[in-house]
């Protein structure tokens, strides 16, 4: 008689799956609002769009946190991962004038560890809550063969809801608008393969090394800024915005151009964080700024007039101006 094989002993533990939903129920919960539709544990997310809109457009985003997780799981620092992968998706959906209603997780494992996976999801949570927004689902996978060890993998969906007129941005936009920079928190999640190998493979520095004010690997974890409030409260005074990610300003801020148009930036009037002035030393001026943010998170285009509104309201600074052109960054 053939011997009977569970599940269990193929490598996945549905009663550990089981306990983690169960665990994170009151997580997921904290960051419902009243257009959230039932609870958690049907075969879909339900949310009631906002009142208000004339001709709402749903918008979608999608993304990971690339190699910075690696970092997470070599560091066994998983508390902020989550919010970077919030952060990644509801960046990109303010940029078409959306605002965020919900998010959704992946997470991807070899072999589910409770108490390591509650802390992700408790990131991603309060990532959420930054953002304002609802995690109405998610999938847990466990999955044996695929990943090997600790390793894991995420990935994030966010859905937001925007007037139809206000979704193309590049109509806004006029000579003389003035570019503000709003500071990001760090390298948030773009670029962490040159992070890695200069730190870790050229330098050979350790995790508990101090940098700064802070170890090396607080400094190479800290999440990602979320911009959601600042572009709720500022909405009515900003032309365009433009998430600064992989590419940096050079690739990611001719995306909200229109053409003939192009954005003139002042690299004397860029703020660079200390990690970056550190990373400069190694890599060339030209690939710094086409790997990273370089300091800048959030790029805001706002007409003449609303400069000082924007500035009194924010943490920003003025980096340039748009002029007409080639549809180009020039980097002054």
């Amino acid at each position: 008689m053939n011997e009977m094989i569970s599940y269990k002993e193929a490598g996945v533990d549905i009663d550990a799956g089981n306990k983690f939903v169960e665990n994170i129920k009151p997580i997921v919960k904290s960051t419902f609002n009243k257009n959230v539709i039932g609870g958690i544990g049907s075969f879909a997310g339900a949310y009631e769009l906002p009142d208000g809109y004339k001709k709402p457009v749903i918008l979608s985003t999608t993304d990971g946190v690339g190699t910075k997780l690696r970092l997470a799981i070599e560091s066994k620092k998983l508390d902020t991962v989550g919010i970077d992968l919030v952060a990644m998706c509801v960046n990109d959906l303010i940029c078409n004038f959306a605002t965020p209603m919900v998010f959704l997780d992946y997470y991807a494992t070899g072999k589910l560890d409770i108490d390591e996976s509650l802390e992700v999801v408790k990131g991603i949570a309060q990532g959420c809550v930054q953002a304002e927004t609802a995690l109405i689902g998610g999938e847990t996978a466990e999955m044996p063969g695929m990943y090997h060890g600790d390793d894991f993998d995420l990935a994030g969906f966010a859905v937001g809801v925007a007037e139809k007129d206000e979704i193309d941005r590049s109509a806004k936009i006029k000579t003389g608008d003035v570019l503000i920079a709003l500071p990001s928190s760090g390298i948030h999640s773009n670029g962490y393969s040159l992070v890695r190998k200069v730190f870790f493979d050229k330098l050979k520095m350790k995790f508990d090394e101090n940098f700064g004010e802070k170890t090396l690997i607080e400094t190479l974890l800290e999440p990602t800024r979320i911009y959601v409030k600042t572009f709720k409260l500022l909405k009515p005074h900003i032309n365009a915005l433009a998430h600064i990610t992989g590419g940096g300003i050079v690739e990611n801020l001719p995306r909200v151009l229109p053409l003939g148009m192009q954005a003139r930036v002042y690299k004397s009037n860029i703020k660079p964080l200390p990690v970056f002035e550190f990373l400069r030393k190694y890599v060339s001026e030209e690939e710094m700024y086409r790997t990273f943010n370089m300091g800048v998170g959030m790029v805001l285009v706002v007409n003449p007039l609303s400069v000082d509104t924007v500035l009194a309201q924010t943490d920003g600074y003025i980096i340039g101006e748009i002029s007409g052109g080639e549809h180009k960054v020039l980097m002054i």
